[in-house]
């Protein structure tokens, strides 16, 4: 039907038009951002999950850190134990040599003034070793393995969620450990120059049972320190695989597929093209109805 007043395809031909240019613009925003989705009107649901995904990932990424840090604060602390070994068993050659028919009184005084000295180093290890600026076994006063960072259970956050975390408690080894060290020298519990002890000079060859009995303790926080490392470093790797998987699934959701957009582009283009060019050939369509009337 020929009418001045509606021209139904110049109308179909604006809102067929007006749809392209939208869909163009579309197109074109996620060519320029390289994202799928750049809000909530392109995919709701995948945004919202998208988002979850994010912030699952955000905080497996910050857990791997946790990580590290915690297996570098116990290789730390499992550092110091290494160098209480070296010194209990220096002690300990000193001891084995003390007691022989061939050492005279002038050789276990000697003898007593380096196992006193030792006695001094195993307090100051236990007393100075830190992280972070954190004492790891003393607040710098104590020796009896109270008051520092690994003197109470410790919490490491190994996940994005609250109910991700893992314990570690050394408190019953540490002071056991340090009983056992107290009980090795009287100078365990000095802060100051060596006292001349008795350990050798007017003791039995049993101070050597007790020295093993401190190697043992030493081995045994040392063990659980490494098993907590171990287990920790298992726990980065497994974030690694999660992160890698879950940043695959974000992925497919969230970024475009530029092989299939640029084809969705050049289609749109000539459909606008089209569009315009179909636009300005109905509005020809009044120009009938004048003819008819000449």
């Amino acid at each position: 039907m020929l009418s001045l007043h509606t021209n139904a395809a110049s109308l179909s031909t604006q809102n067929s038009v007006g749809n392209t240019q939208k869909a163009l613009s579309t197109s074109l925003t996620r060519l320029g951002t390289g994202f799928r989705v750049n809000s909530a009107m392109d995919d709701a649901a995948g945004l919202q999950i998208a988002t979850r995904l994010d912030a699952q990932t955000r905080g497996m990424a910050v857990a791997q850190r946790n990580t590290q840090n915690g297996i570098s604060m116990m290789q730390t602390a499992e550092g110091a134990f290494s160098e209480l070994s070296n010194v209990l068993l220096r002690m300990k050659d000193l001891a084995t040599e003390a007691f022989t028919a061939s050492t005279t009184a002038n050789d276990k005084t000697a003898l007593q003034a380096e196992y006193d000295a030792l006695g001094l180093e195993l307090s100051n290890i236990v007393r100075s070793s830190s992280f972070g600026g954190s004492r790891l076994f003393s607040n710098g006063t104590t020796t009896d393995g109270s008051a520092g960072l690994l003197s109470a259970s410790v919490s490491f956050q190994i996940g994005a969620s609250a109910s991700e975390t893992m314990a570690v408690d050394t408190a019953t080894n540490l002071t056991a450990l340090a009983t056992a060290l107290g009980n090795v020298s009287s100078n365990y519990a000095g802060f100051a120059a060596p006292a001349a002890g008795t350990e050798l000079t007017g003791g039995t060859n049993a101070i050597i049972t007790t020295i093993d009995t401190a190697i043992t303790a030493v081995g045994t926080v040392r063990a659980q320190l490494g098993a907590a490392s171990n287990r920790l470093d298992h726990v980065y790797n497994n974030l690694g695989n999660m992160i890698t998987n879950v940043s695959s699934s974000r992925g497919r959701i969230m970024d475009v597929d530029y092989a299939v957009e640029t084809s969705n582009s050049t289609s749109k283009q000539l459909l606008l093209q089209a569009g315009t060019s179909a636009l300005k050939q109905s509005s020809s369509m009044s120009q009938l109805v004048m003819s008819l009337m000449q």
